[in-house]
């Protein structure tokens, strides 16, 4: 139908540490290697809980961004962009609320769950409750096809789904639409157009999704076809009309999440953060100070690892070989909290002093990042204007 395309953003609200490291930029830059990656920088998304203070969005866009190409986002193979250059994610966003149920943005489980949180700021605007709604203009735009989150974001993604099947049932039964998609099947030719209508009446008739799978295969294979009459085959195969916005997958992510110094979720809000890019100095003063097993109040008590928030550095750190020692001498007592806390202190300083090499160039010519942005944003915006004219052109609004 539409090309594989993965989209993800994140939100400048301060510096990233380590937890945004193994939560989301590992799992770009793995993905950034299968398929086309578009990754944004979600300012208007800050704006949601940040309008009374904007000046932290500003003060955050360009390091965030050096951050990402300091962990190892490559802007060869992926597209970075920020979101409030391309505007056509607002036109969307206004279109598609004319058409959005309200109780579909009340029953988002983050809702109410980022109420409770932020308790002390004033959420009851427009903008947060809508936020749901432009994550899905965020995604939509760009017919990403795969969309990379944490189970809890699995209900932004169905909502996703939601809205662009409501979209392509209200705007993409164009006056004779069946007629058309006749037409378009002539253009298979006689034994594709046989096969194509053996297989849309066994998904239709007997919902086998491997007949589905291979009729779109017999339209991708037909280079001839206009758009127009591709989209038109993809709906009529479904049973639908024209598909104009592409429903995305979640695509899981592996659950990496590193807790902070003091073993709850690693924050800025907490104080129990390693920043990326932190001085050598600083990562080894904060890991040698860390809470360790109450139960290790000396040196000659024996202790469990897995009561020790320096654990959870160690399963994402170190080795087998490494790991065994921890636990075989922690729970003996044949190591102190501070040569366990050393192998960590090793690994971390080694990472973070990769990260801050490839971030020199752009710290030393700040120029750099601004031309990826800029370039980003122009191939993010071709995208963006071919789904609009399409949306234009559904909702009968291409009249100027």
């Amino acid at each position: 139908m539409y090309p594989d395309r993965v989209l993800s953003g994140m939100r400048p609200t301060g510096r990233l540490h380590l937890g945004h490291y193994h939560g989301v930029l590992k799992n770009w830059v793995a993905l950034q290697t299968e398929l086309p990656c578009f990754f944004f920088v979600a300012d208007w998304h800050a704006l949601t809980t940040s309008y009374d203070d904007p000046k932290v969005i500003a003060e955050s866009v360009w390091d965030m961004v050096i951050d990402w190409l300091a962990a190892g986002v490559d802007p060869n193979q992926s597209t970075l962009f920020l979101q409030s250059r391309v505007l056509e994610h607002a036109e969307l966003h206004l279109l598609l609320s004319m058409m959005t149920p309200q109780g579909w943005l009340e029953r988002v489980p983050t809702y109410k769950d980022q109420q409770e949180r932020l308790s002390h700021k004033d959420l009851s605007t427009y903008g947060f409750l809508g936020y749901p709604l432009l994550q899905s203009a965020d995604i939509l735009i760009y017919r990403a096809s795969h969309v990379p989150v944490g189970e809890d974001q699995v209900p932004h993604i169905e909502l996703t789904r939601e809205i662009a099947r409501r979209f392509n049932h209200l705007y993409g039964r164009e006056p004779g639409f069946e007629n058309k998609a006749r037409e378009a099947l002539r253009q298979l030719g006689s034994k594709r157009g046989r096969l194509y209508e053996e297989l849309r009446v066994r998904f239709q008739q007997e919902g086998d999704v491997e007949a589905l799978e291979q009729a779109q295969a017999v339209i991708d294979e037909c280079q001839s076809l206009s758009h127009g009459d591709r989209e038109r085959l993809f709906g009529y195969l479904e049973g639908g009309g024209k598909v104009i916005l592409a429903e995305p997958e979640a695509r899981l992510t592996e659950a990496c999440r590193l807790g902070g110094l003091d073993g709850q979720k690693m924050s800025k809000s907490y104080n129990n953060t390693i920043f990326l890019r932190e001085e050598a100095a600083s990562i080894e003063r904060k890991i040698r100070t860390m809470k360790t097993d109450p139960a290790r109040a000396r040196r000659t008590d024996p202790g469990n690892p897995e009561n020790c928030p320096v654990w959870q550095f160690h399963v994402l750190y170190s080795d087998d070989a490494t790991r065994g020692w921890v636990q075989q001498g922690c729970r003996s007592a044949g190591i102190g909290c501070l040569d366990c806390k050393q192998p960590v202190i090793d690994a971390v300083v080694a990472e973070q002093s990769v990260m801050s090499e490839r971030a020199q160039r752009y710290l030393d010519d700040p120029a750099l990042v601004r031309n990826i942005i800029a370039d980003g944003c122009e191939r993010a915006r071709k995208l963006a204007q071919e789904t609009m004219r399409d949306v234009r052109e559904a909702m009968g609004l291409d009249y100027s």
